[in-house]
């Protein structure tokens, strides 16, 4: 009996003074997250678990815990992977086969192997290209594309070659499958330790520059530079703005007016040239009409000088991404910008977003971009007016961590000129685990966020920079606080204010 009415009493105790889990209880958030990434990988969106509770200087071990768990849950998926990293001079290739339903009977060979000597590994893992090969007979395409990467001057290095599934209506390497592709390979590239995760690479020759532009302004923020050679795309099939922060090579003939390729990349030249003048250290470009050359031009040039460029910065401070659709598909998140609602709802459009983070201010601009053609040549659109509106409506999720703002200190976030937060952020599991199963990224592990809904900016907020009120004040979530804690605060009246 004496039992039983203690056991009632530790249950009343314990719904009474519930505690939060703390961080030394790493082996079940570990097995949690596992379970959690595990589902989420197989689509089955799952619910997050209850995690502890984390404060910034837990920040690094649950980090590597957290990446820890997306480890394993990787290692339970039935995939074909990536084959054990061999030397390139190996013939034999592997195959992915491709999800039906993006595209019927898509068989995807792929050579994947290093070029120099094991002993000359980089220390934080070799660069890796992704070759994308030209629109002739596939079979002919994939032998010349093997050839040639073999012989390119950039080792050590790894290249990812692979060959076009299927010809015809199916010979576009920016297509829905290929980005299934595409993003598989991202994510296995960032959980091999022989890849470094800042020297990814897209390049490709004729329809496979035509994909490694697009690519390169849809993937723009795993990449450390793109190299589409005899190409050209009109610039709305890759927005300039994208290549923000990355290293980008184009070179086609001066010769090359098949599908007006040289004039093609002459505007590119103009639209990069006048990106740089605005943002002289974001944008890292080579763009060259080569003397005397059609649309066979010299192929060697393009890796050596994408291997002297510096690694990705994960981290930019600054952020433009127009988030245009390739067959059908957006991205969700660039950088550290994940829209979680999309502020032109069903309707079709683009939304522009640009970040600026300086001094513990983040100013975000959120606007639909429309473009207007200024120019048609055979039925082919060559260049546009763009402009762009202020939004109203939408969600955007911006993440941060200590290499973007000082946790330490307030931190004020606007968007389209209102304010949206101000106050001290606290790092959560909950952030570093929806990042890492968004991006897939080993650097983007954020441990915190906030949530800008643009219908609802902070309104009624006095600035001042300390409290001297007595007195009980609160914090938003209506939690009694110290009077001098930075942040927005709320007083017995129902007065807000903030404090820096």
């Amino acid at each position: 009996m004496r039992n039983l009415f203690l056991l009632k009493f530790l249950l009343v105790v314990a719904l009474l003074c519930p505690t939060l889990p703390t961080l030394a209880d790493t082996t079940d958030d570990e097995q949690a997250l596992t379970q959690y990434f595990y589902h989420h990988l197989l689509d089955m969106n799952p619910s997050l678990p209850d995690l502890s509770a984390i404060d910034w200087t837990d920040v690094s071990s649950a980090q590597k815990m957290v990446w820890r768990a997306w480890q394993q849950a990787n290692a339970q998926l039935m995939e074909d992977g990536l084959p054990t990293l061999a030397p390139l001079t190996n013939e034999n290739y592997n195959r992915w086969i491709l999800p039906e339903d993006l595209e019927p009977s898509a068989v995807m060979p792929f050579y994947f192997g290093y070029k120099g000597e094991a002993s000359e590994r980089p220390e934080t893992g070799y660069p890796m290209y992704i070759f994308l090969h030209g629109s002739g007979d596939k079979d002919e395409e994939f032998a010349l594309a093997y050839n040639l990467c073999r012989k390119f001057e950039d080792a050590p290095s790894v290249y990812f070659i692979p060959q076009i599934p299927n010809e015809g209506e199916y010979y576009r390497w920016w297509q829905k499958s290929k980005q299934y592709a595409w993003e598989r390979l991202i994510r296995l590239a960032m959980l091999n330790p022989d890849i470094d995760p800042d020297r990814l690479f897209f390049i490709g020759i004729s329809e496979g520059a035509y994909g490694s532009q697009r690519l390169a302004s849809f993937y723009g923020d795993y990449l450390a530079g793109a190299g589409p050679m005899a190409g050209g795309e009109p610039l709305k099939n890759a927005p300039a703005e994208n290549c923000f922060n990355l290293a980008f090579n184009l070179r086609t003939g001066a010769n090359d007016t098949g599908f007006y390729r040289s004039t093609l990349t002459s505007y590119a030249q103009q639209a990069f040239k006048k990106l740089k003048m605005g943002w002289p250290e974001a944008f890292n470009y080579s763009i060259t009409l080569v003397p005397d050359c059609a649309h066979k031009i010299p192929y060697g040039e393009t890796t050596p000088w994408l291997a002297q460029q510096p690694s990705r910065n994960p981290y930019p401070k600054n952020v433009q991404w127009e988030n245009f659709d390739m067959d059908g598909q957006k991205r969700h998140g660039y950088f550290n910008l994940w829209e979680e609602e999309n502020p032109l709802g069903t309707k079709s459009g683009r939304v522009f977003y640009t970040q600026m983070i300086n001094d513990n201010v983040v100013t975000l601009t959120i606007d639909k971009v429309s473009y207007t053609v200024m120019e048609t040549r055979d039925g082919i659109d060559l260049r546009w007016n763009k402009s762009r509106k202020a939004l109203t409506t939408g969600k955007l999720r911006v993440y941060l961590n200590p290499e973007l703002i000082d946790p330490t200190r307030p931190v004020t976030v606007k968007a389209n000129g209102q304010v949206y937060f101000y106050g001290v952020l606290e790092p959560s599991l909950a952030d570093m685990a929806t990042s890492v199963s968004g991006y897939y990224d080993k650097r983007r592990i954020y441990p915190t966020s906030v949530l800008v809904d643009l219908a609802a900016p902070l309104t009624g907020i006095q600035h001042a920079k300390t409290s001297t009120k007595q007195g009980p004040v609160f914090d938003l979530s209506g939690r009694r606080i110290q009077p001098n804690q930075p942040g927005i605060q709320i007083d017995a009246n129902g007065q807000k204010k903030i404090v820096r």
